[in-house]
């Protein structure tokens, strides 16, 4: 009984190296047309009051309030969503961050036909509303917010 009890914890100990590993090897790849762009919308007080109510409905069920990954639907999630107020996040480049909100990864969905006035956007661009530019900047702000405190 304790060698069968023993060759279980090995084997779930094996399965969660894997998965773990498989984890560390599905990195979100950015295409490099979207590394290098950078937000065309200012980060001024209308951009973050839009950017805000386009985060509260899209991304405030996982990101949480804080941005930290900690909202009602993260719990339910296999894969914890990204804390945004991490300098390791924040290090990316504006069109990194459009293009992981346009395409998604895992879990999260792509938002791309969801963004008003953006379904033809995956071209390399910021599209054609200020919309998908209010979103970075909002979703930048985390850092600024933690910084404050």
């Amino acid at each position: 009984m304790k060698k069968l009890i023993l060759l279980t914890g090995i084997i779930l100990l094996v399965t969660a190296a894997f998965a773990f590993i498989s984890y560390q090897e599905d990195p979100w790849k950015v295409p490099e047309k979207y590394e290098k762009l950078k937000n065309p919308v200012p980060a001024d007080d209308a951009s973050l009051a839009s950017g805000e109510e386009l985060y509260d409905y899209f991304c405030l069920s996982c990101h949480g309030n804080d941005g930290k990954g900690s909202g009602k639907r993260a719990l339910k999630l296999n894969n914890t969503p990204t804390d945004f107020t991490l300098d390791i996040f924040q290090q990316q480049s504006d069109g990194a961050l459009l293009y992981k909100i346009y395409s998604g990864h895992r879990e999260m969905p792509g938002f791309k036909k969801r963004i008003p006035g953006n379904q033809d956007a995956m071209d390399g661009s910021f599209g054609k509303t200020r919309i998908p530019g209010d979103i970075v900047n909002y979703i930048r702000s985390f850092a600024k917010k933690i910084q404050q405190h």
